[in-house]
C-alpha cells in the first residue's frame, strides 16, 4: 500500500498529458478566417460573413472587417450576404481562407421591380413617392371631390378657368384622353353651359391608383397628343362596406357587398346649385339650376387565383337652364359608359388582357347658337383590345397588342346634318430592357390604321438609376389622334390624323422625405387641322416647349407638406381659323401653385396659392389669374369627417378670356364655399369605401 500515492500521482500525470494532448488537438483543429468585405469603393458593415452549412461566422465591423473561427477542415465554402447587393460564395481549403478580400457587387434590380417616373405622377401606388387616396382627392385645395381639378395641382397642367378641363403643356384639352382600366373613355367630363368649368365624371372613391402622364407615354395608350390619364379601379373587396357624404351641393352615397369570390359595389350621386344659387348671389341668369344625377357600379370576380374578371358601369343626367342675351338655353346630356376586362395567368410565364368599352353620349340644347334652333349630338364608341404580356427574364419584358375603335357620330343643327362612322385599328409592341444594372431601356413601337392609312409611331425612354434618391430618363416618341367629328365631317375624311413628337428630359432627386423632380420638353406638331377658304386642309402645324419643376417636402416638420408646381410653356401654332403664327388663347406661359398642409391631430389646415399670367385673345390680353384657397378637415370620430373650403379668399374677380365682341368671361362667383360631411356606416374609417 506504500505504493499507492505515487501510483494516485502518475494516474493524475497521466490524465493531465492526455487533457494536454486534446487540447493541443482540439487548437490544432481551429481555423481562424479573416478579412474585409467591400463594395470595392468602401467597406460594408453589417455584412453577414459564414461558413457554408455551419453556424461558424460573424457580422463584419463599421471597417468591413470580420475574424472568426471555425473547427471544419478541408475544402469549405464562404458565403458573404449584404443587403442590396449579390450573394458572395469562395470555395477554398481551410487553410487559406486568411485576409480574405471579399469584393460585393451591387444587386440588379429586376425588370419587374423598375419604376420609372419621367413625366408621370402617380397617386394611390405604394411603390411609388407621390401617394393620394380617395379622401385626398376629395379634399385637394378647393377640388371638392372632383378627380381633374385635384390634378390641376401638378405642375405641366394650365389654369383654364372658363371650362375647367385639363390642359398640358401647352395642349388642347382633347389632347389629353383617360382610360379606365386600359379602356378608353369617350367623353370623361360632365357637361355644362358655355364658360362654365366643368367637372371630371368619376368618383374618386371607385379607384385604387391613378397614373397622370404628361408625355412620352408607351405604345399601350394611342388617340392622345399630349397626355393620357388612366385609372384603375379597387381591388377584391374583403368586407361589406356602405357610406354617405353630404354638402350644399351634392349627396352621395356608396358601398360593397363582398362574396367569397366576387364584390360588388355602387356610387350615387346628386349635384344641385339650387340651393346654393338662392342662399349665394351669382352673375349668370340661371332659369334652371345646374342638376347632375349620376350612378356607378362595379362588379369583380376572382376565378381561383388565376383570372380577374372587371365590369364596370357609370350614368349621368346633365341638365341646366340659362337666359343669355335673347337665348333661353335649355341644355341636357345623358353619358353613358361601361367596360369589362379580364386579366389571367397562362402557361410559361404569359399574361392575357382582354376588354371591351362602349361610350355613348347624347346632347340637346336649345337656343344653342341663335334663338329657336335645335343642336342634336349623338356620339358613340366602341373599344375593342387584347394584350399579351410576359416576362422573359429579369431582364427582359415584353408586351404586345391590338385594338379598334368603332366610331360613330350624328348630327343636327339647321342647316348643318351629318352622320359619320370610321373605325380605328391599331397594335403595339413594347419591351422593357434592362442593358446594365442601372440602365433601363423602354422601347415600343404603335401603329395605327385609318382609312386604310397606316401611321407608324415609334417611342423610347431611356433611363438611368445610379441609386435609390437619383432617377434621369430621356424620352423620346410620336404620337397621333384624329381630328373631331365636324371636322372629319365637313373635309369628308380627307384629314389624317395630327401627330406631336415628343422630347423630354427628366431629373428626379428623392431624398428622405422630399423630392424634386425637373423636366424640360419640346413638342412639334404636324398635320393639325386647318380652315382655309372654308375648307379644312391638313397643314397646320405648332411647336411647345418649357420647363416643369415640382418639389414635395415633409422635413421642416412631420406635421407640415409643402409643395411647389412650376410650368414655363412657350407655344405657337397655325391651325383651326388662325391666319399666323401665334399663342393659342388657352396657353399661359407662366404658371405656379403652392401648397401647405398642416396637421394639428384632429384638425387638418390646408392653403394654396395659385398664379398664372395672362393668355392671348383676339381681342387682347387677359390679366394674370391669381387665388388664394384655404380648406379645412376634422376628424369628429373614426366613423366622420367634416370638410370644408373656401377658394379665392381674397375675393379676385380673375377674367379668364375674352370673347369675340371682347367682353371678359369670369366665373358666375368670385368665391366659391363647399362644406360636406362624410360619414362611414360599416366601417371604423370615414367614407372607407376606396378599398372596393
Amino acid at each position: 500500500m506504500k505504493n499507492l500515492p505515487y501510483i494516485c500521482g502518475m494516474k493524475q500525470t497521466f490524465a493531465h498529458i492526455v487533457i494536454m494532448l486534446m487540447a493541443v488537438c482540439h487548437m490544432e483543429a481551429q481555423t481562424i478566417v479573416t478579412g474585409t468585405v467591400t463594395d470595392g469603393r468602401a467597406p460594408l458593415p453589417a455584412a453577414n460573413v459564414f461558413i457554408l452549412g455551419t453556424t461558424d461566422g460573424c457580422l463584419t465591423d463599421t471597417l468591413g472587417r470580420f475574424s472568426f473561427t471555425t473547427s471544419k477542415t478541408g475544402q469549405l465554402t464562404l458565403k458573404a450576404t449584404y443587403i442590396g447587393y449579390d450573394d458572395y460564395t469562395l470555395t477554398a481549403p481551410a487553410s487559406s481562407l486568411h485576409d480574405i478580400e471579399v469584393c460585393m457587387k451591387e444587386r440588379a434590380t429586376s425588370i419587374n421591380e423598375v419604376v420609372v417616373t419621367a413625366s408621370t405622377f402617380s397617386f394611390g401606388k405604394s411603390d411609388n413617392f407621390k401617394t393620394m387616396d380617395a379622401l385626398d382627392v376629395v379634399m385637394s385645395g378647393n377640388s371638392c371631390g372632383d378627380v381633374v381639378a385635384a390634378l390641376q395641382s401638378l405642375p405641366g397642367t394650365q389654369k383654364v378657368g372658363e371650362d375647367g378641363k385639363l390642359y398640358v403643356r401647352g395642349g388642347e384639352s382633347e389632347e389629353c384622353q383617360t382610360f379606365v382600366n386600359g379602356m378608353h373613355v369617350l367623353v370623361p367630363y360632365s357637361t355644362n353651359t358655355e364658360n362654365t368649368a366643368v367637372r371630371g365624371r368619376f368618383s374618386p372613391f371607385l379607384f385604387k391608383g391613378i397614373n397622370f402622364s404628361l408625355g412620352g407615354y408607351g405604345g399601350e395608350y394611342g388617340q392622345a397628343l399630349s397626355a393620357v390619364l388612366p385609372m384603375e379601379t379597387t381591388d377584391m373587396a374583403t368586407s361589406d362596406k356602405l357610406g354617405v357624404s353630404a354638402s350644399l351641393v351634392d349627396w352621395n352615397i356608396g358601398g360593397t357587398k363582398a362574396f367569397t369570390n366576387s364584390a360588388l359595389s355602387f356610387n350615387a350621386a346628386l349635384t344641385s346649385m339650387g340651393l346654393y344659387d338662392q342662399l349665394f348671389s351669382q352673375r349668370e341668369d340661371f332659369t334652371r339650376p345646374y342638376r347632375k344625377l349620376s350612378g356607378e357600379a362595379q362588379y369583380k370576380h376572382e376565378f381561383m387565383g388565376r383570372g380577374v374578371l372587371k365590369s364596370y358601369v357609370g350614368y349621368d343626367l346633365t341638365s341646366v337652364g340659362l337666359h343669355e342675351d335673347d337665348r333661353f338655353i335649355s341644355l341636357k346630356e345623358h353619358n353613358l359608359y361601361a367596360n369589362m376586362t379580364y386579366k389571367t395567368s397562362m402557361a410559361h410565364g404569359y399574361t392575357l388582357f382582354a376588354g371591351i368599352a362602349q361610350s355613348a353620349v347624347w346632347n340637346h340644347i336649345d337656343d344653342a347658337v341663335a334663338a329657336g334652333d335645335c343642336y342634336r349630338n349623338f356620339r358613340s364608341e366602341l373599344h375593342l383590345k387584347t394584350e399579351l404580356r410576359k416576362t422573359v427574364n429579369q431582364q427582359l419584358k415584353l408586351q404586345a397588342g391590338i385594338e379598334n375603335y368603332l366610331r360613330h357620330s350624328t348630327l343636327s343643327l339647321e342647316p348643318h346634318h351629318y352622320t359619320i362612322d370610321y373605325n380605328l385599328l391599331a397594335a403595339h409592341i413594347d419591351a422593357q430592357w434592362r442593358i446594365v444594372p442601372k440602365l433601363f431601356l423602354n422601347t415600343s413601337v404603335r401603329m395605327e390604321n385609318m382609312r386604310r392609312q397606316w401611321l407608324l409611331m415609334p417611342r423610347a425612354t431611356l433611363s438611368y438609376l445610379p441609386n435609390k434618391q437619383w432617377q434621369l430618363s430621356l424620352v423620346a416618341g410620336r404620337y397621333s389622334q384624329t381630328a373631331n367629328d365636324d371636322q372629319l365631317a365637313q373635309s369628308h375624311y380627307t384629314l389624317a390624323q395630327s401627330t406631336a413628337q415628343h422630347a423630354i428630359l427628366s431629373v428626379q432627386y428623392k431624398q428622405g422625405s422630399s423630392l424634386l423632380r425637373i423636366e424640360p420638353y419640346y413638342k412639334h406638331y404636324q398635320h393639325l387641322p386647318l380652315l382655309q377658304q372654308g375648307v379644312w386642309i391638313r397643314s397646320g402645324h405648332g411647336n411647345s416647349r418649357g420647363v416643369d419643376v415640382y418639389l414635395e417636402d415633409h422635413s421642416i416638420s412631420h406635421r407640415l407638406t409643402t409643395t411647389l408646381a412650376y410650368s414655363f410653356n412657350d407655344s405657337e401654332r397655325l391651325y383651326q381659323d388662325y391666319t399666323q403664327m401665334r399663342t393659342p388663347s388657352f396657353a399661359s406661359r407662366h404658371n405656379l401653385r403652392l401648397t401647405a398642409k398642416y396637421n394639428l391631430g384632429k384638425l387638418i389646415v390646408g392653403l394654396a396659392e395659385s398664379y398664372a399670367t395672362g393668355r392671348h385673345f383676339a381681342t387682347g390680353t387677359t390679366p394674370h389669374y391669381n387665388s388664394v384657397d384655404v380648406n379645412l378637415t376634422y376628424l369628429l370620430s373614426p366613423k366622420v369627417i367634416i370638410y370644408t373650403s373656401m377658394s379665392n379668399l381674397l375675393g379676385r374677380t380673375n377674367i379668364h378670356a375674352y370673347d369675340a365682341a371682347g367682353r371678359a368671361v369670369t366665373s358666375s362667383r368670385d368665391r366659391f364655399f363647399y362644406i360636406a360631411i362624410f360619414v362611414s356606416l360599416k366601417n371604423n374609417k370615414a367614407y372607407d369605401i376606396s378599398n372596393f
